[in-house]
């Protein structure tokens, strides 16, 4: 059985069209499926489209969480819940066409354990596209796990791979670097991203930016790295640039006093970078402290039309 797990924030305007798509794309599969909603707690109608989509189909299943718990936690609550030998993680705004989960699963059955997505193209625009680009440009400089880039949450996960991600325990995710981090035989396939069905994007920007924080703090130790090597060469110029002055003092080329302007540019400057490097410092301690605390990252408040349990149970999260 496939299972195709769809995290949802507020898009009730896209429930009956994403319904209407996954109908028509999952009956050309030779094997069973099922569609497992999760709501991260919307506050608008969705919930109640939900319903309308598993009033009479048992193939729909609705996870409904207390309240939003991001984008990330959501993906962790249906991963951790899903029964199927396969699972097609899936956006819910319909940007990820679900026409492409026949050919997932072609390549599931061909053998590969990990299927991604690759966007060949996106329809977003202005400073919301600038920054993806420029995300994608440099995230791979700055991490040390080899993750695809134009990569997302869009993929098939074969139940091997599943488990292995379902194990681990981090409470900052990145879904893409987790992906990597597990292995497994891996295909990548490529497609053009589509615009919103309808309604406004629910990622803002600041949640992207931690989310590539997160990315960024949880794959690598380049940026302490960095601040080593940039500090490492600030000293070296501050001893080349005294010496400069001590040996024209010695040789009498330099009589006058240090500058005003000279030792405020050295103080702020210094001071600067002492604030960055505390500054990342504490976002490492900061995660040191959330992964400490052992939270769950997600509490289910309701699940409607639960399935019986399959060939493949899996460890459910709290």
């Amino acid at each position: 059985m496939i299972e195709i797990v769809v995290p949802l924030f507020n898009e009730e305007e896209n429930v009956a069209e994403l319904q209407r798509r996954l109908l028509a794309a999952c009956s050309s599969l030779d094997t069973a499926w099922r569609v497992t909603f999760i709501d991260d707690g919307s506050i608008d109608r969705t919930a109640a489209a939900l319903e309308e989509c598993r009033r009479g189909d048992d193939r729909f299943r609705i996870l409904q969480l207390s309240r939003n718990f991001g984008h990330q936690a959501a993906i962790t609550a249906g991963l951790a819940q899903a029964e199927g030998d396969a699972v097609v993680l899936l956006d819910g705004d319909l940007q990820d066409p679900p026409e492409l989960i026949p050919a997932l699963a072609a390549a599931w059955r061909d053998g590969a354990e990990v299927v991604i997505a690759r966007r060949r193209s996106r329809q977003e625009t202005g400073l919301r596209r600038l920054a993806f680009d420029l995300f994608h440009a440099g995230f791979r400089y700055l991490i040390d796990a080899d993750i695809p880039a134009h990569t997302g949450t869009f993929c098939l996960l074969a139940r091997p791979a599943l488990d292995a991600l379902n194990a681990l325990p981090e409470a900052h995710r990145f879904f893409p670097g987790l992906r990597e981090w597990v292995g497994f035989r891996r295909v990548l396939i490529d497609y053009d991203r589509q615009a919103r069905h309808r309604g406004s994007p629910k990622q803002t920007f600041p949640r992207l930016v931690r989310y590539a924080a997160d990315g960024v703090l949880s794959f690598s130790f380049r940026p302490l790295r960095l601040l080593t090597l940039t500090g490492l060469v600030v000293c070296g110029l501050a001893f080349l640039v005294a010496a400069w002055f001590v040996a024209k003092r010695l040789v009498g080329l330099e009589t006058a006093p240090l500058g005003f302007t000279t030792l405020c540019c050295a103080v702020f400057g210094l001071g600067g970078l002492q604030l960055i490097g505390m500054g990342v410092l504490g976002e490492y301690v900061g995660r040191i402290f959330e992964e400490a605390k052992r939270r769950p990252l997600y509490v289910v408040r309701r699940d409607a039309a639960a399935a019986p349990a399959l060939a493949h149970p899996v460890r459910r999260a709290a």
